[in-house]
C-alpha cells in the first residue's frame, strides 16, 4: 500500500497546529474523531477520553492493538507573579531551556486566549549581569504577557487563573530537501502515519488477518496513556512513537526506529525480531536502538499488568522534547512497517 507523503504531512501540519498538552487535548481528539467519521471508521471512547478505532479481521479472537498518542508537552499556569507575568510548571518531561524564547498560547477557562513569550526573568542583557548564565529553572521562567498588565490584579482582570493550561507554537515547517521541522513531532507524526493507514485499509477493504485496534491516546507524556481501554482479545500491542537520536544512538531521520530497549526493560525479543525480517523481506530501512531515558504507552501497558506483548517501533526524530526534526523518508519506512506488520501473521 503506497505511502501517501503530500497527503500525510499535510494531515500531519494540521495536527501540530491543534493544541494539546496532556489535560488539555479535547480539541485534537475531536479532529481524530471527525477524521475516523468522514472515512466510516468504527470507534469508541474512553472515559479517558482517549480513542479506540476497530478494524474487524478474519481472526477474530486474536487481536493486535497499535497505539499513538495525541497529547504533547506543554504548560501549566501555576503563580501569577507581582510583575504581571506568570510562572509555569511543566506538562510532560523536558528542560526549560528548549523552551525560552518560545511563542505560547494561554488557555483561559471561558475559552478564549491570550498569546505570551516564555522568556527568563534576567532576559536583558543590558541589565543583568548574569543573563547568559543564570540557570534555566522555574524560578528563573516566566511567561511575558501580550497585554497591558504590570500586577496580579491585571491578570485576573484580564481572565487568567492558576491551572490554564499553555501551550506552544509548533512553527512547522517542510524543506524542500524532505525534513520536517516542528514542535510536536512526538507523537503527532506517529498518529498521522496510523490515521493514514486506517484510511487507505477502509478505502481498500484490504482484509487483516486479525482484527486490529487503533488507540489515540491521550495520557501519554504524563506516564499513563496507554494502560487502559485495551480489549481483553488483545495478544500483540505495538505503540507507535519517535525514535530518539543523539550520541550512542543508532536512530537517524532516515529509517524506522526499532526499539530493543527504554527505561522501562527490553521489549518483546519475538516481536522486535519480527519486526526485523519485516524489515528485510519488504526493503524497508530500519535502526535497531535502546532509548535510555523513555518510557512509551507499551511500557504503561505491561505496567499496568496486561498480558500481552508489547513493541515500539516509530520515526527517527532529532531534537525529541524541542524544536523536533525528521525526514519524509522516516515516515515512509515507518508506514511501510506498519502496514507489513498488521497484514501479515502473528510470529513470536
Amino acid at each position: 500500500m503506497k505511502f501517501k507523503k503530500t497527503e500525510t504531512i499535510k494531515l500531519l501540519k494540521e495536527l501540530v497546529h491543534i493544541p494539546s498538552p496532556s489535560g488539555y487535548t479535547e480539541d485534537a481528539i475531536a479532529f481524530v474523531e471527525a477524521f475516523l467519521k468522514t472515512h466510516k471508521i468504527s470507534y469508541r471512547k474512553s472515559n479517558k477520553g482517549a480513542l479506540v478505532a476497530t478494524i474487524e479481521g478474519e481472526d477474530t479472537t486474536s487481536h493486535r492493538m497499535v497505539t499513538a498518542h495525541i497529547d504533547t508537552l506543554g504548560a501549566i499556569v501555576k503563580e501569577l507573579k507581582p510583575n504581571g507575568r506568570l510562572k509555569v510548571d511543566l506538562v510532560g518531561g523536558f528542560a526549560y531551556q528548549s523552551i525560552e524564547g518560545e511563542y505560547v498560547t494561554i488557555h483561559k477557562s471561558d475559552g478564549s486566549t491570550v498569546s505570551g513569550t516564555v522568556v527568563v526573568h534576567q532576559s536583558s542583557v543590558h541589565v543583568y549581569k548574569d543573563s547568559r548564565t543564570i540557570e534555566r529553572t522555574q524560578k528563573n521562567m516566566e511567561v511575558r504577557i501580550d497585554a497591558k498588565v504590570e500586577d496580579i490584579e491585571g491578570l485576573r482582570q484580564l481572565g487568567i487563573d492558576v491551572g490554564d493550561f499553555v501551550s506552544f507554537a509548533p512553527r512547522f515547517e517542510q524543506t524542500e530537501t524532505g525534513f520536517i521541522k516542528s514542535r510536536h513531532l512526538d507523537d503527532k507524526a506517529s498518529v498521522s502515519l496510523v490515521l493514514m493507514l486506517m484510511k487507505e485499509l477502509k478505502a481498500s477493504q484490504t482484509k487483516l488477518p486479525y482484527t486490529t485496534h487503533v488507540l489515540i491516546s491521550n495520557n501519554e507524556e504524563i506516564g499513563y496513556g496507554g494502560n487502559a481501554s485495551i480489549p481483553t482479545e488483545v495478544v500483540e500491542y505495538v505503540a507507535v512513537d519517535m525514535g530518539a537520536i543523539g550520541d550512542g544512538q543508532q536512530s537517524d531521520e532516515y529509517t524506522v526506529s526499532i526499539c530493543v530497549k527504554d527505561s522501562s526493560g527490553p521489549y518483546h525479543y519475538g516481536l522486535r525480531n519480527h519486526f526485523v525480517q519485516l524489515c528485510k523481506n519488504n526493503e524497508i530501512p530500519y535502526k535497531l536502538d535502546i532509548y535510555p531515558y523513555y518510557g512509551s504507552d507499551a511500557s504503561a501497558a505491561i505496567r499496568s499488568g496486561h498480558d500481552i506483548v508489547h513493541g515500539l517501533i516509530g520515526p527517527g526524530i532529532e531534537g525529541s522534547h524541542a524544536m523536533e526534526r525528521t525526514h519524509e523518508q522516516s515516515l515512509e519506512a515507518t508506514y511501510n512497517l506498519l502496514y507489513a506488520y498488521i497484514t501479515t501473521s502473528m510470529k513470536h
